[in-house]
């Protein structure tokens, strides 16, 4: 599980890193980021997982949200890993911003075309923390957590729901939070896993928590008002009536003005590792 350093950078007194290896689950080299707090030079850190959204990269957190002030003094292992798999050469993949490279949805894909390629959920939850355990001896993999924004605010849910054991904390930013119903699934879904829709309900956040799946903390999501996907592809009441239902612990935050980027993120980045520091403690 060698990983190649592409560069590293003194970053409020810890590193900042991105790195790249050679992935089984994907089938391909994948690349991620790392942020190193300087408490890592000390001992063990906990691990805090970053899922991006369309269109982005393993950069794109790293570079726009402000988060390493925070994580440095918290003391909080930042990892952003890559949105898909990169240079697939499948026919599709490539030439359309809702689907393919850079559009992974954090689902293992079963369709012919993608099955050997697509297998976002595998690499995020086995393989890479597998890598960062063998090459970062100051991870403490007893201790992570997960949280994304858009497609990855998606991504975080589904996989915190899926395994309510291992994450200690959650969160999302502007999650797509029902893409079974919602024009951005309904075009990644049946491509990826097939036109049965059964097969679509283990990828999508309010069908898990329809179906009895439960997180044993407080789910934490912010959105904008002024998204202007919020009505069409992100839809967070959907979320809020589910976890209702459900008896499910969220806490939902909508805020007037503020819209679907990085701006937004920065904004409430603090209080999202602020909310993860505490359950890592």
């Amino acid at each position: 599980m060698s990983i190649e350093t592409i560069s590293e950078q003194r970053c409020f007194g810890g590193v900042q890193g991105f790195y790249r290896h050679a992935s089984g689950e994907t089938g391909g080299t994948m690349k991620f980021g790392v942020f190193r707090p300087p408490q890592a030079a000390q001992g063990k850190v906990p691990v805090l997982y970053y899922l991006a959204g369309l269109t982005c990269s393993e950069e794109t957190f790293v570079i726009k949200a402000g988060a390493q002030r925070i994580a440095a003094e918290l003391g909080i292992m930042i990892v952003t890993p890559d949105t898909s798999p990169r240079d697939t050469g499948i026919d599709g993949a490539t030439g359309d911003w809702e689907f393919g490279e850079a559009a992974g949805f954090y689902l293992d894909a079963t369709t012919p075309a993608f099955a050997k390629r697509f297998r976002m959920y595998g690499y995020v939850t086995k393989e890479l923390p597998a890598v960062l355990g063998a090459s970062f001896a100051f991870a403490d993999m007893q201790r992570e957590s997960i949280f994304g924004h858009s497609m990855g605010g998606h991504g975080a849910l589904t996989i915190a729901l899926k395994n309510p054991e291992r994450y200690k904390s959650v969160s999302a930013f502007a999650p797509i939070v029902a893409p079974s119903e919602v024009p951005w699934g309904q075009k990644a879904l049946p491509r990826y896993l097939g036109e049965d829709r059964t097969t679509w309900r283990p990828y999508d956040a309010c069908a898990l928590i329809e179906d009895g799946q439960r997180f044993p903390g407080t789910i934490l999501v912010d959105q904008g008002y002024a998204d202007k996907f919020l009505e069409v592809q992100l839809q967070h009441w959907r979320l809020d009536a589910a976890c209702r239902k459900a008896g499910q612990a969220l806490t939902l935050r909508a805020h007037a003005g503020y819209d679907h980027s990085y701006y937004f993120i920065s904004t409430f980045v603090e209080d999202h590792l602020r909310h993860h520091a505490r359950a890592l403690a």
